[in-house]
């Protein structure tokens, strides 16, 4: 994608030469005296004799945007049209739309996966309330590849919708087999619409593939349209473009999470059985909250088995889920929920950070999010005491709620009217449960030891709590930015909390994007919650760069399409972003009334564009290059790579590539590797020692230099992380012979292609 002409050709030329030096039993890959022939230093300097200026011409300290690119054709009635248009009608009046990237992944290839989200939004003529459960259509799938000049093809995967429940699915209804079964419900109507991947999660497998856990089934219940989570599991081959059927989970989960453990099982959490009309008649103490009970997925024969009730937890939808240092994964305070009024009763809990130990299969908490105290430290009463705003005198509870749902900053105005000290003001305010926000794992730093203990989590933006401990939720976006660390030490987990830098502006449902220069950037988003109040929320097209070392954000360049629910954005092998989505709920919950001439977010369908950030490095031509490195790695391995700029070349990043439904990848994580040594053109490197810290699956290697404009990285070059769990699951799932070699030269030279 977007590779260098001159990047392939020196790797050619090297691979040749040193093929042959390897022949006629020349210096191997590590000898120290291994440099290159005068052949192809000759090739080199004949390269660099081009004096190609440092900097493009398009070169910005902001970085650009390209012009928006979309699918160019709809199938219409069986016949493929061309057209500029988001959608086209069909015979029977009904609109034909591109699918939007709503939820996004990075293929082992370099293509980009991507699924639908909210198919069918189009066809509602009044409201979507009451018509949805019978104009939904399960959502698409497709596989977008870019070539050397960033032209795009579309490829659709078969079956083009995921097929999942081609038969219909066993809905559980309020009347459920009872005499009313199906005459108050629309269930059993049609099967175009019980497997949709609108609100699945998405992971990636250690062989490379997808999978889709969870999803809707739509359907009307009394008159008002009701979306059910699904148990189907699903896989996207990218070998063969092909989705097949895994095995389904014990409840059906919309909005799950997933996060992949130690031993490439997968865990999952949360997910609703029923959105809207959450009712067991059954199992009346899970009605009115979210899927309590966890589970993990057994990647070797297919299968979902439910985690005892110690692992049991209420969580909000999508939780933002991470793996810890120590194989724990940790609950992050954040999530999706019907603010401002959320959606559980037992919702409070969501405010409580806490990690999953799996050999235990029991959840501890360690903190109330974004305070600097520990709950064993200050019991959670004397918290909810300190906090609860029940505690209040009538003068106070009344001037503070008179501003609540009017902004952060003027709650936090009056507040310290009532001589309260800004600083913690503002810690409390921002504590909590975050809806609608990223959380983002910054790169992973071994110690003095060389040992990865500790983990550092970004939170921007987003809707805080406000203080109100028995709500997480409010309606406007806040600008504070805060970094929660976590110190592992075996079982042992410390958490604390600190304000950085705040946003340059408010914003809701921002999509984080770690770059390899170790920054982190934020794209798209609104001024307002487009849940609570869909299509009345304001789009934020400029992105904005977060440097950890600084803590402080900066304005960075400007978007070309206005991207606020269901955006996405995922880091491409070049170091470039790949920006998409936009799928909004109709507005005001009736139709697609646009109101883009009033300055809001445009609401007329489902924006099937993309646009590429190519951050300033990306506009540099003194990048660093990869010339060679292994193909596969194993947790401990200590490998070598060679490079075109040892002696500038001071860091090294391994970065999982991104899988995501929106706002957050549950296994996103990029590893500092340290450099051992260096001799010649090689730079020896080292993995970290446990799939803890570095779980497998596919990866994307750079190597960066510091300059005066900032820290200048590689293109990347894929790495395939495989652990002895996972080879023995290929093996046992697969005929095909899985070797690992990592220290032979052969396994170290790569075409780029």
């Amino acid at each position: 994608m977007n590779w260098n002409k001159t990047l392939l050709y020196r790797h050619m030329v090297l691979a040749m030469g040193t093929l042959a030096l390897s022949a006629c039993g020349g210096p191997s890959e590590d000898d120290a005296s291994s440099e290159p022939s005068s052949q192809q230093e000759s090739a080199i300097a004949g390269d660099q004799a081009e004096a190609e200026p440092t900097f493009q011409d398009n070169y910005s300290p902001t970085g650009v945007f390209s012009d928006p690119f979309a699918e160019p054709t709809i199938i219409v009635d069986g016949e493929t049209v061309e057209t500029d248009e988001k959608c086209v009608t069909n015979a029977e009046g009904l609109q034909e739309c591109k699918p939007s990237a709503g939820t996004v992944a990075l293929l082992n290839d370099g293509r980009i996966l991507y699924m639908n989200a909210l198919e069918g939004t189009e066809n509602v003529e009044i409201s979507i309330v009451a018509e949805f459960g019978e104009v939904s259509v399960n959502d698409q799938t497709r596989v977008l590849s870019l070539d050397n000049n960033d032209q795009p093809a579309w490829l659709k995967p078969d079956p083009l919708r995921a097929g999942a429940n081609p038969d219909g699915n066993d809905s559980e209804t309020i009347f459920d087999d009872t005499l009313l079964d199906g005459e108050l419900d629309t269930a059993d109507d049609t099967n175009k619409n019980d497997g949709a991947l609108f609100c699945s999660d998405v992971v990636g497998l250690a062989d490379g593939s997808i999978m889709a856990v969870g999803g809707t089934d739509y359907y009307t219940e009394g008159g008002i349209v009701e979306l059910e989570g699904i148990r189907n599991s699903r896989i996207f081959n990218a070998e063969t473009n092909t989705w097949s059927q895994s095995g389904d989970m014990n409840f059906g989960r919309w909005y799950p999470s997933l996060v992949t453990l130690p031993g490439s099982k997968i865990f999952v959490a949360s997910g609703v059985t029923k959105l809207l009309k959450p009712v067991y008649p059954e199992d009346p103490v899970n009605s009115g909250r979210n899927v309590v009970q966890t589970e993990t997925y057994d990647p070797c024969n297919g299968t979902w088995t439910q985690n005892p009730s110690t692992a049991d937890r209420s969580l909000p939808l999508y939780p933002r889920m991470h793996l810890l240092p120590n194989g724990h994964v940790l609950y992050n305070a954040g999530g999706q929920a019907f603010n401002p009024f959320g959606q559980g009763y037992d919702q409070a809990l969501w405010n409580i950070v806490a990690t999953f130990n799996p050999a235990e299969q029991s959840w501890t908490d360690i903190g109330y999010a974004g305070l600097p105290l520990r709950l064993d430290e200050a019991g959670l009463g004397e918290l909810s005491s300190t906090l609860n705003i029940t505690n209040l005198t009538e003068e106070q509870s009344s001037s503070l709620l008179g501003d609540l749902l009017e902004s952060g900053a003027d709650l936090q105005t009056t507040a310290s009217e009532l001589n309260v000290d800004e600083e913690t003001l503002k810690t409390a305010i921002g504590g909590g449960m975050r809806g609608s926000a990223s959380s983002t794992m910054l790169p992973l730093k071994p110690n003095e030891n060389g040992d990865y203990t500790d983990a550092e989590f970004l939170t921007a933006g987003g809707v805080p709590s406000y203080a109100l401990l028995t709500n997480p939720g409010g309606y406007l976006p806040t600008d504070q930015s805060r970094i929660d660390t976590v110190r592992t030490n075996g079982n042992d987990i410390d958490y604390e909390s600190r304000l950085t830098g705040s946003l340059n502006q408010p914003r809701w449902y921002g999509t984080n994007v770690v770059l390899p220069d170790g920054t982190v950037m934020v794209f798209s988003g609104g001024t307002r919650d487009g849940v609570a109040s869909p299509g009345l929320e304001g789009p934020i097209m400029t992105a904005e760069k977060f440097e950890p070392e600084t803590g402080t954000w900066t304005e960075m360049a400007l978007g070309k399409r206005p991207r606020t629910y269901h955006n996405t954005a995922i880091l491409l092998p070049d170091g470039r972003v790949l920006v998409g989505g936009h799928a909004p709920i109709n507005t005001a919950y009736l139709s697609h009334i646009n109101l883009e001439d009033f300055g809001l977010s445009p609401n007329d369908g489902r924006d099937p564009s993309f646009e590429i950030y190519s951050p300033p490095y990306a506009l540099r031509n003194d990048r660093p290059e990869i010339l060679s490195a292994p193909e596969t790695l194993m947790p401990g391995d200590e490998f070598t790579i060679r490079v075109d700029q040892t002696a500038d070349i001071d860091k090294v990043l391994l970065m999982r590539r991104t899988v995501m439904t929106h706002l957050i990848d549950g296994d996103q994580r990029a590893i500092e590797l340290p450099v051992q040594s260096r001799e010649g053109r090689n730079l020896r490197l080292k993995m970290p020692e446990t799939s803890s810290v570095v779980p497998a699956g596919q990866y994307m290697l750079f190597a960066s230099k510091n300059t005066e404009e900032g820290r200048v990285p590689s293109v990347s070059v894929p790495i395939n992380v495989q652990t002895n769990e996972a080879m023995e699951c290929s093996a046992d799932t697969q005929t095909a012979d899985v070797s690992h070699n990592s220290g032979t030269l052969l396994g170290q030279i790569r075409e780029q292609s």
